[in-house]
């Protein structure tokens, strides 16, 4: 098993709390993925988190029946 505290890795941090690549070895959690687990939530989701999944954001588009109607007919025009 490798020493995670000898390869210069740092602990995790409260936002990896509940994630599957956590290890602890000598009383401390560490990411086994990434070294600087901060690193990677500092910029927002970390994209090794397998607790947290990010938020899409769906928009409905309005479309006006006129201007629809008159695309559809202009296509079959053609």
């Amino acid at each position: 098993m490798e020493s995670f505290s000898a390869a210069n890795f740092k602990p995790v941090v409260e936002k990896c709390a509940g994630c599957d690549r956590i290890v602890e070895q000598l009383g401390n959690q560490y990411c086994q993925t990434y070294m600087n687990p901060e690193a990677k939530w500092r910029l927002g989701l970390c994209n090794f988190a397998t607790h947290a999944k990010p938020e899409i954001v769906v928009t409905k588009v309005r479309l006006n029946p006129l201007k629809a109607a008159k695309r559809a007919s202009a296509s079959k025009k053609k």
